[in-house]
C-alpha cells in the first residue's frame, strides 16, 4: 500500500509523524471523554435515577464509593409487620356445609355439626352516591315592623350546590399527594368515592388551596428564617413550555419551596434565606454564595458522587480519589459511633486522623493526574482544587455532630416535582407550578408532624390552613 511516504524527505516524514502522533492523542482523549459521558448515571453524576437505562443493570464497579449495605431484601429485622386479623362481626355470613359424606355418600343435611372454621374475605364496597346535606335557609317577617331577616347561612353552602371539605380535600389529595393528571384524577374519584366531577373543578380546587395556604406560608417562613440549621436545594421543572426553577427550604419539621428562576433574586424571593444567620446545608450551586451570613456546608453525597465518577473513569490510575472517599466515609463512621455513645465531639486525636487523611488524599489526587493534559485529569484536579479550597464546608460535619453529612432532606423534598412531571407531565402554565410548590410545603410539613395528608387538606377546607407551633427559641 503507498502512502506517498517515499516521496517525503526524512524532516517532512519526522513532522508527519508528530502531526499524527498528536492527532492520536487528541482523539483518544475525545474517546475517554465520551466513554466518561456514556458510564455516568446518577451514581456518579448530578443526572436523576429516572435516567438511568430501565433495560440493563448497570455491572458493578470496583469503587469505594458504591458498597452494598449488607441487608437482604424485604422486611427488615425488629421493623413491626402487619397481619390482617378476623373481624367479629362481619356483614355477611354464608354457611358452607358439606352436601354428603365424603366417605359413603349419606346426606349429611341434618347430621351433627363436628366443627366450624371460619374463612373472611375483605372485599371492597360499590362507592355510595354522596351524602347530599340540604341547609335551608329560612327567612322570616318581623310581626312588629315588617323586617323581613334571612337566617344565617353555613359555612360551606354559600351557593345553591357545591362540593362539601371532604370532596374538595380528596380532588387535591389525588393530583397533588399522588401526582395523577387531572383526567386520571377524576375518572379516580369516579371510580372509588363515586363522586363525578369536571377536571376545571379539579384546576379550580387546587387554585384555591394555593390561596388559602398563604397564611400557612407566611407562617413557615417566618420560622424557618429563624431556624439553626437548613436544607436548601434547587431543581428544575418544565412549565408553559419554558424552563422555571423549584426552591427548597427545609428543616426536619418544616418544608417551605417557591418558584423562580436561579438567580440570586429568586433565591432571596422565598423570604428564607435573605439575611438568614443558620448553618446552610447545600451543594456546591454557587448561588448561595452571596448569603454571607451563614455558615456554609457541602452535602457529603454530593463529593461522594463526583470522587466516584473520577474514580471509576479509570480506577487504576485515580487512586487519590479512592483515598479522598475512603476518608470521607471513615469520617462519617466516626460521628455515627460518637453519637451512638452519647458523645457531643469527636476526640482530637480523631479529628488530627481525619485532616490528615483529608490532606493526603488531596495530595494523591493531585499526583495522580499531573500534568493534567487529559480532560480527565483537569476535571481531578479541579476536584482536588475544591477539597483544598473548602475543606472547612466539606469537614464541617465532624466538628460539629448536628449537622448532618448529606442534604438529603432537601432532596427528598424536590424529589415530588420530578414524580409529578414524569408521570403527568409538565405544568401548563407557572401558576400551576407555583400552586404546586405551595400545597406541597404545606402536606410535608404536615406529614413531618405526624398529620394525615387527607386530614390536613380537609382541615384547611372547613377552618382554615393548619398552623404548626413555631419552636422554642
Amino acid at each position: 500500500m503507498d502512502f506517498g511516504l517515499e516521496a517525503l524527505d526524512r524532516d517532512e516524514l519526522v513532522a508527519a509523524l508528530v502531526t499524527a502522533l498528536g492527532r492520536i492523542e487528541e482523539l483518544t482523549a475525545r474517546v475517554a471523554e465520551l466513554q466518561d459521558r456514556l458510564n455516568r448515571d446518577s451514581s456518579n453524576s448530578s443526572q436523576p435515577p429516572s435516567s438511568d437505562g430501565p433495560y440493563r443493570k448497570p455491572p458493578p464497579k470496583a469503587s469505594a464509593m458504591r458498597r452494598k449495605s449488607g441487608r437482604k431484601p424485604g422486611k427488615q429485622h425488629g421493623d413491626p409487620g402487619a397481619t390482617r386479623r378476623q373481624v367479629t362481626d362481619p356483614d355477611e355470613v354464608i354457611d358452607c356445609p358439606p352436601p354428603e359424606c365424603g366417605n359413603c355418600g349419606t346426606d349429611l343435611a341434618d347430621a351433627t355439626v363436628f366443627g366450624v372454621s371460619k374463612r373472611q374475605v375483605f372485599e371492597v364496597a360499590a362507592p355510595p352516591p354522596p351524602l347530599v346535606t340540604e341547609y335551608r335557609v329560612i327567612s322570616k317577617t318581623c310581626p312588629c315592623c315588617g323586617t323581613v331577616t334571612v337566617g344565617p347561612t353555613p359555612p360551606g353552602a354559600s351557593g345553591r350546590v357545591q362540593w362539601g371539605p371532604g370532596m374538595k380535600a380528596r380532588a387535591v389529595l389525588t393530583v397533588m399527594a399522588h401526582h395523577l393528571p387531572f383526567g386520571r384524577a377524576k375518572q379516580l374519584l369516579r371510580d372509588l368515592a363515586g363522586i363525578d366531577c369536571s377536571t376545571g373543578w379539579l384546576v379550580n380546587v387546587r387554585r384555591r388551596a394555593a390561596s388559602a395556604l398563604e397564611p400557612f406560608m407566611a407562617h413557615i417562613q417566618q420560622i424557618l428564617h429563624r431556624a439553626r440549621l437548613l436544607h436548601v436545594d434547587e431543581t428544575t421543572a418544565r412549565s408553559a413550555g419554558k424552563l422555571a426553577y423549584l426552591h427548597v427550604a427545609c428543616d426536619d419539621k418544616f418544608t417551605a419551596m417557591h418558584v423562580g428562576g436561579r438567580g440570586i433574586a429568586d433565591i432571596d424571593a422565598g423570604k428564607i434565606l435573605d439575611g438568614f444567620t443558620g448553618i446552610l446545608v447545600r451543594d456546591g450551586y454557587g448561588g448561595y454564595t452571596h448569603l454571607v451570613g451563614a455558615v456554609h456546608v457541602w452535602c457529603g453525597a454530593h463529593t461522594l458522587r463526583d470522587l466516584k465518577a473520577v474514580h471509576d473513569a479509570d480506577p487504576g490510575h485515580q487512586q487519590g480519589a479512592e483515598a479522598m472517599a475512603n476518608t470521607l466515609v471513615l469520617a462519617l463512621k466516626a460521628t455515627h459511633e460518637a453519637r451512638r455513645a452519647g458523645l457531643d465531639a469527636l476526640s482530637e486525636v480523631e479529628l488530627t486522623e481525619i485532616r490528615c487523611r483529608y490532606a493526603g488524599a488531596i495530595a494523591a489526587m493531585r499526583s495522580d493526574n499531573t500534568p493534567g493534559s487529559t480532560p480527565l485529569q483537569q476535571r481531578a484536579l479541579t476536584l482536588a482544587a475544591r477539597f483544598d479550597k473548602h475543606r472547612d464546608m466539606i469537614l464541617a460535619f465532624i466538628h460539629d455532630l448536628t449537622i448532618p453529612f448529606t442534604n438529603n432532606a432537601a432532596e427528598l423534598e424536590v424529589r415530588g416535582a420530578k414524580i409529578r412531571q414524569r408521570v403527568s407531565g409538565c405544568w401548563r402554565t407557572l401558576a400551576g407550578l407555583a400552586d404546586f410548590a405551595v400545597i406541597w410545603s404545606y402536606l410535608s410539613t404536615a406529614a413531618k408532624h405526624g398529620i394525615e395528608h387527607l386530614d390536613a387538606l380537609v382541615r384547611m377546607f372547613t377552618d382554615g390552613p393548619w398552623l404548626p407551633p413555631a419552636p422554642a427559641t
